[in-house]
């Protein structure tokens, strides 16, 4: 049964894509749960920490964000935020509800953000398209992975400019470990060989590390956050060293253009902090679906390569 399903995913890219598509959709419903939920159960797990060396209560240790006292990925179940109704089967459809709702809540009609309609979509169609590009495979299951992965630190590091060790840490190590159990797949850009893995992660997490002591040395200021250097580290782990430059590149670029808008559209404080996780995880991606493209179409119209 496995091996025929397996046979019809890999004659049919669009049935395949289509269906990583579908699942993507309610994968993307959970990471809606992720980037609202993690913060706040890190926030209470560091003030927990916190209360053991200092004179704070245990009460005190607790989030001032009104959660729950059980408050996990899965528990309680999803309610407004306003009057605290709960979200039933029928209204957390993926986009569906959303659109049916007209953006709000059914019961106080409070208004629902249209970044979770939003998520939702982004996770499906980047993941059905990273599906269609690899095609039926251990590569396609990789790219959906950290596809998903990229998009629950985007959602955080825009909310919190924080980007969790409890995910970054593991995106590095599941990418070591495909290196080593997957290895490189011809004519995909992930997972790579070992030894470009393992290179990948160690320039990806130095190069930022130096730039950032480079830059306090500088101007006495911290320009990124040492959670930036874990998340290049995990895209060097999967794609390899040699995609480093590109990535660096693109995010670099995406920040500068998109600040520059900011600044110039909306008055935007020039000293304000700006994540800089959202630039590298969609730069990442970019190079993960095209990255060998674009080098070689770069070093093509440089003349480096006929």
């Amino acid at each position: 049964m496995l091996n025929d399903v397996a046979d019809l995913y890999a004659a049919s890219p669009a049935l395949f894509a289509g269906s990583v598509f579908l699942i993507s959709l309610l994968i993307g419903s959970f990471l809606n749960v992720v980037i609202h939920r993690l913060p706040i159960m890190l926030e209470r797990e560091w003030r927990a920490q916190a209360a053991e060396f200092t004179d704070v209560g245990a009460a005190a240790a607790a989030a001032p964000s009104g959660a729950p006292e059980n408050y996990t990925l899965v528990s309680p179940r999803s309610a407004c935020p306003r009057c605290q109704a709960p979200i039933t089967a029928w209204q957390n459809i993926p986009v569906l509800s959303w659109l049916a709702l007209r953006g709000r809540c059914a019961a106080c009609k409070a208004p629902i953000s249209v970044r979770y309609p939003a998520v939702e979509l982004a996770t499906a169609v980047l993941s059905g398209w990273a599906a269609w590009h690899f095609g039926f495979g251990a590569s396609a299951a990789c790219a959906v992975a950290v596809t998903w992965t990229l998009i629950a630190l985007t959602g955080i590091d825009v909310d919190h400019q924080l980007l969790p060790d409890s995910i970054t840490l593991p995106l590095v190590w599941t990418g070591l470990l495909a290196s080593v159990l997957i290895g490189p797949v011809p004519g995909a850009a992930l997972p790579v060989s070992a030894s470009d893995a393992i290179l990948g992660a160690a320039a990806g997490y130095l190069s930022l590390w130096l730039v950032f002591h480079i830059f306090r040395l500088i101007t006495g200021k911290e320009g990124m956050g040492y959670g930036d250097f874990k998340l290049f580290a995990a895209l060097g782990a999967w794609m390899g060293w040699k995609v480093l430059p590109l990535i660096i590149l693109l995010s670099a670029a995406t920040g500068a253009v998109i600040g520059i808008l900011m600044i110039a559209l909306r008055g935007r404080d020039r000293a304000a902090p700006m994540p800089f996780g959202p630039y590298l995880a969609a730069a990442g991606w970019l190079a993960m679906i095209y990255g060998h493209e674009i080098i070689d179409g770069y070093m093509r119209v440089s003349g480096l390569r006929r």
